[in-house]
């Protein structure tokens, strides 16, 4: 609605997971970093903790982007709340794109035949669980590590990523064999103001637009205001071009954007 008035090839603020408009800030390099690590080293597991809209799940999907897929197998679980045979029956089912049985039993001799196929056709396994923290049952995360048992002599034969809110480290870390596993802990902040400012023109030249739209004052009550949670800060500029838009400036400044947070109750 507003693309063309502010010169943008698209919207720079939505909250989705498009791994182009990923900012790489130094955490979230190092975050990347780490999990790319306990992957291709094929160390077992790993996990990131966050708060509510910080980038995990554009750091995953970031992550993909990373991963060679004719050397790796991915499976995505995006809604853990599950039982333990609907989390195992969605792994395999992800991993081998096939019908897969309600019995347990079945469900982890196929994951057992899925895994040790990628393993003769020399493609590495991962499993990524995302909003981790959502999972209730400890036998849940039980069957999580028992998927770690499926290991030779000398490797595991897939990955584990946990991806959630803070409170999943104490879950994790409460069921002491599973913590026992986890030999790569990241937790993403919040941005700073510098970084703030950096995301903000980042996504904005991704669009196709210009790096100023925003003026410094506008740049500190949106950190103000959002925290500096990516999430939180799309919400503000989205709402803030639309506003802008709608009453015809050239520039967002401080006072536009406390009317428009105030206006839209952000």
């Amino acid at each position: 609605m507003y693309e063309r008035y502010w010169s943008l090839k698209e919207k720079p603020f939505e909250n989705t997971p498009d791994p182009k408009f990923f900012y790489n800030s130094p955490q979230h390099e190092e975050a990347l970093a780490r999990m790319l690590y306990v992957i291709k080293e094929g160390k077992g597991a790993g996990l990131l903790t966050g708060v509510y809209g910080c980038g995990k799940t554009l750091l995953s999907r970031s992550l993909l982007k990373e991963l060679e897929k004719d050397i790796y197998k991915v499976a995505i679980i995006t809604n853990p709340k599950l039982d333990d045979v609907e989390m195992l029956r969605l792994i395999t089912y992800n991993l081998s794109g096939g019908e897969v049985s309600t019995r347990k039993a079945d469900v982890i001799i196929k994951l057992e035949s899925v895994l040790k196929n990628n393993l003769l056709d020399g493609k590495k396994t991962v499993i990524i669980i995302d909003e981790a923290h959502v999972i209730d049952s400890n036998d849940i995360f039980e069957e999580l590590r028992l998927l770690l048992n499926f290991q030779l002599e000398d490797k595991f034969l897939l990955t584990l990523l946990l991806l959630g809110q803070p409170e999943l480290k104490d879950k994790v870390e409460n069921i002491k064999q599973l913590n026992q596993r986890i030999v790569m802990r990241y937790y993403l902040s919040p941005l700073n103001r510098y970084e703030t400012e950096q995301y903000i023109n980042h996504r904005l030249k991704v669009a196709g637009g210009q790096q100023d739209i925003f003026d410094s004052e506008a740049i500190d009550m949106i950190f103000e205001r959002s925290g500096g949670i990516p999430r939180r800060i799309n919400q503000i500029c989205d709402t803030v071009l639309l506003a802008g838009y709608a009453q015809g400036v050239n520039k967002i400044t401080k006072q536009l954007v406390k009317e428009s947070i105030e206006s839209f109750y952000l």
